[in-house]
């Protein structure tokens, strides 16, 4: 659990000139441009240091109470994500033929997806990502946790970047109902899964749908 006491300790900052820092600035969001989900999987091996990278990375992310309420469950072997894939189409057929509002399926159309996941047992990872309402200390007494979900997301964030940086590609999957990941992967009962996240590399086949992104001032106000 995190330490109650404040206990202030010097922080350590890289000091950069105006200009580098420009630089640096450019180089990521140009590096960032070229993210882009995939779903169209190689089976071509990935170094699994990348995806320890990755992952540490996201555990560097800035979190409510500094509680680090989340788990990554990084799943390769076949049977656990055939199984994994199989629950996913099975909710996921359900909600494109029953579940789902015809504005929905309006909103994704340009997407090109469908209850189909093969990315699941194509990719050489999948990252199962679970968010963590609350824990408990080693006496056994639970401890509630804040603002998970925004922390949550913060990491995933840090690990796309990660992985994307280290020239992979993934994909923010979200099969809804999620329960079934619990159960497959035994994870407790403080565990909620948030996201599937098959990463490796594309092939060279690979397509995207045409997307583009909102203009910089319909995102952005300064005051």
């Amino acid at each position: 659990m995190t330490e109650t006491a404040f206990r202030p300790v010097p922080h350590s900052h890289e000091h950069v000139d105006a200009e580098t820092g420009t630089e640096r600035s450019r180089d990521f969001l140009a590096l960032m441009r070229r993210r882009r989900s995939i779903r169209q999987f190689s089976t071509r091996p990935v170094p699994l240091e990348l995806i320890e990278n990755a992952i540490a990375t996201a555990g560097t992310a800035p979190s409510g109470a500094n509680q680090q309420p989340w788990t990554f469950v990084v799943v390769t072997d076949p049977d656990v994500k055939a199984r994994i894939r199989d629950a996913a189409e099975q909710e996921e057929k359900l909600l494109y033929e029953r579940r789902a509002t015809q504005e929905y399926l309006d909103a994704i159309e340009p997407i090109g997806t469908d209850w189909h996941k093969p990315h699941i047992t194509d990719a050489p990872y999948v990252i199962a990502v679970f968010e963590q309402p609350w824990s408990y200390d080693e006496n056994g007494e639970k401890h509630k946790h804040y603002y998970v979900r925004e922390s949550v997301g913060i990491a995933v964030g840090f690990l796309l970047a990660s992985l994307h940086a280290a020239g992979l590609a993934a994909l923010t999957h979200s099969p809804a109902p999620m329960g079934f990941m619990s159960k497959i992967l035994e994870r407790p009962e403080n565990e909620r899964p948030l996201l599937l996240i098959p990463v490796g590399y594309p092939t060279d086949e690979a397509t995207v749908p045409e997307l583009t992104k909102k203009p910089f001032d319909d995102i952005a106000t300064f005051v």
